[in-house]
């Protein structure tokens, strides 16, 4: 299976927003539960928020309200569209598919 790849990081002032995008495997891309965790310096990778091949969603406390997790099958691609940014978001961002993970798309949200 090949490596999910993500983009859309970058930096952003406290309150705004970026929306990242992860490219999974065509083959079995719609029949995977794909989900997003991140990791900051010094922290276990955490989960952030998954989605079902039925599209059904489930978010960390810490973003539920903040993040919206949605996917596109015709384009094999899950998006993580994140608002009202904080600095406690700063992380690697990263995407899994089924068992696969990408390598990460950092963002940083300053004060």
């Amino acid at each position: 299976q090949v490596q999910p790849v993500e983009s859309g990081g970058g930096s952003v002032q406290a309150g705004g927003s970026l929306r990242l995008s992860c490219v999974g495997s065509g083959s079995s891309f719609s029949s995977s539960v794909m989900a997003w965790y991140r990791q900051a310096p010094g922290n276990r990778r955490e989960f952030v928020a998954r989605i079902t091949s039925s599209s059904l969603t489930d978010y960390a406390n810490s973003v539920r309200g903040r993040f919206t997790i949605s996917r596109d099958n015709a384009k094999n691609t899950v998006y993580l569209q994140m608002n009202s940014l904080k600095p406690e978001d700063t992380a690697v961002y990263y995407c899994q598919q089924g068992v696969i993970w990408g390598q990460g798309t950092q963002v940083t949200v300053s004060s």
